[in-house]
């Protein structure tokens, strides 16, 4: 079977809601950065169903033995925040996987070409393969810093079948080049828009998510 990019459009009555939130031009910043914290449990949430690693075993209940189902500590788990904006999701996704190690990737765009550049990489110069990747970044417009982050994760041995890619809204173009370069790769997103203007920035989107997390 041909392997193909998975975009998951989660039906939670509670992403729609915070997603209706986030897209307010009228929401204030501190309202619109739990917005995108409540966005990113959630989603992660989601994420996690069937990638998380578990092992079988028995715990003592008070009254009987009985078999129990525990996430594995052994198999590495990581969080890889898009700065700025992705760490406002993280927030969120921390909730839901505490004990995964954060590793900060800072991407900026040239708001001429739309090409990402590096200012930060705290990656690791090699992964465990079997680690487990959680990227969070609130807008796949372009394209252009998500696959500079997955060609960085995936130079440094992570499986591209392991990631998750965790975001408030997806565009075409960013899917587009997701799928032709990472057949096997798996995107939740709060919704996906059909349109990026040229400025890059998706419509209707959030606008500038970072400014709006800042308030900068």
């Amino acid at each position: 079977m041909t392997q193909q990019l998975l975009v998951y459009v989660p039906p939670h009555p509670l992403i729609k809601h915070w997603l209706a939130v986030a897209r307010d031009v009228a929401t204030p910043s501190v309202l619109f950065r739990s917005a995108i914290s409540e966005l990113g449990r959630w989603l992660t949430y989601e994420a996690a169903r069937d990638w998380l690693p578990t092992q079988e075993t028995a715990v003592e209940s008070p009254l009987s033995a009985c078999p129990a189902t525990l996430i594995d500590p052994q198999v590495p788990m990581a969080v890889v925040p898009i700065l700025r904006a992705g760490l406002g999701l993280l927030e969120g996704a921390q909730t839901v996987v505490p004990l995964a190690k954060i590793y900060h990737l800072g991407l900026v765009r040239n708001e001429e070409t739309l090409e990402p550049s590096c200012y930060l990489n705290k990656l690791p110069d090699k992964f465990d393969p079997e680690t487990r990747v959680l990227i969070t970044d609130p807008m796949l417009a372009t394209g252009g810093s998500i696959m500079a982050a997955m060609a960085e994760l995936t130079q440094r041995g992570v499986d591209p079948a392991l990631i998750r890619i965790v975001c408030v809204v997806a565009a075409p173009p960013a899917l587009q080049k997701l799928s032709g370069a990472y057949p096997g790769l798996t995107v939740y997103s709060a919704t996906i828009d059909g349109t990026v203007n040229k400025q890059g920035f998706i419509v209707p989107g959030l606008g500038d998510a970072g400014d709006r997390i800042f308030g900068t």
